[in-house]
């Protein structure tokens, strides 16, 4: 789950303008909306849901946070920044060197491109 809301706050993150507010809050809620979805589908019950989808949105915004400046970083603070998240995981470097690129081509193209992928599915 950590690596999935990694990948969905780099691109809140890479397309984050005034015009795209609303689009991405609505990517944003039907993400969250999905996840709660599944959790239900696993079977757990009110109150747990209510804990878990709690803490993934704590989580979520904390990897925002964190990650704000990616590109102004060095290697050493990336490292640091994600193993905020991952402790015990022992290829941060491969991951900032995928996550660097990954913000990369979501710079390449436009939100655009991704809603018109999504849509026409």
């Amino acid at each position: 789950m950590v690596f999935f809301l990694f990948h969905f706050a780099f691109f809140l993150n890479s397309y984050k303008t005034k015009e795209n507010s609303k689009i991405l809050q609505d990517i944003y809620d039907n993400n969250f909306r999905q996840l709660e979805l599944s959790i239900r589908e696993i079977g757990y019950g009110d109150q747990s849901i209510n804990k878990k989808m709690k803490d993934y949105i704590n989580l979520f915004h904390s990897i925002i946070s964190e990650i704000h400046y990616w590109e102004k970083m060095d290697c050493k603070l990336k490292e640091k920044k994600i193993s905020i998240f991952l402790s015990n995981f022992d290829k941060i470097d491969y991951l900032i060197d995928y996550f660097d690129k990954f913000k990369e081509d979501l710079s390449k193209k436009t939100l655009n491109s991704f809603l018109k992928s999504v849509s026409k599915e």
